[in-house]
């Protein structure tokens, strides 16, 4: 995703170093090939322009032209409306709300327990990991039936859970044997193009054997 220096990008990505919901973002803008300006963003020690695009001063941000828009799973159905090739959204209105439904899970379910995997409260960390541990173990006889989290198609759903698989060994989450299948269904996104160019040299460090 290169751009002559005197093409200035459309479109403008302020992305954390190691922020899963800013990877998953650039999974999609990878994947789609879309032409963006990514500006990565320390998160200790925030741009001030920043603050000033979104109210809530996170990453990922997304500014394209006079457009501002922040939480990535909005962003991310925006850039598959917007350059709709390739689809990463199913066609049907029944498979697109479930997809959006598995995205909600994610986020609420799993997602949320970064906080407590990251942060310093040690009996906090261990019950985070054993949910996430349980969870993915629970989804995982799905990938024996189907290569991706919706069927035979890579979407917005596989960009949204391949995140969490890449930082288990990083966060101390070892799956069982019976999630064999999520860990098999895991190198198989990671092989993907897409999802290697979207790697920060900081989530290249999490996994240094897959270099």
């Amino acid at each position: 995703m290169t751009t002559p220096a005197a093409r200035k990008p459309i479109m403008t990505l302020y992305s954390g170093t190691t922020d899963p919901y800013s990877h998953r973002t650039r999974i999609v803008l990878y994947e789609k090939d879309i032409e963006c300006q990514i500006v990565e963003v320390d998160i200790n020690k925030k741009p001030r322009e920043l603050g000033e695009l979104n109210p809530y001063n996170q990453v990922p941000t997304m500014v394209d032209r006079d457009l501002v828009l922040y939480e990535s799973n909005i962003i991310n159905e925006y850039l598959d409306e917007r350059l709709p090739h390739p689809p990463l959204m199913p066609v049907d209105p029944v498979s697109r709300a479930r997809a959006r439904l598995m995205l909600i899970r994610f986020d609420r379910d799993w997602y949320s327990l970064i906080p407590d995997i990251t942060g310093g409260d040690k009996k906090a960390a261990t019950r985070a990991r054993h949910a996430l541990r349980d969870g993915l173990t629970v989804i995982s006889p799905i990938f024996k039936e189907q290569a991706f989290a919706m069927g035979e198609e890579f979407s917005l759903v596989d960009c949204s859970l391949a995140p969490l698989l890449w930082r288990l060994d990083h966060w101390d989450v070892e799956l069982p044997r019976q999630a064999k299948s999520i860990l098999e269904y895991g190198d198989r996104v990671f092989a993907r193009k897409s999802f290697k160019l979207a790697l920060t040299e900081a989530e290249k460090a999490m996994r240094p054997r897959s270099r």
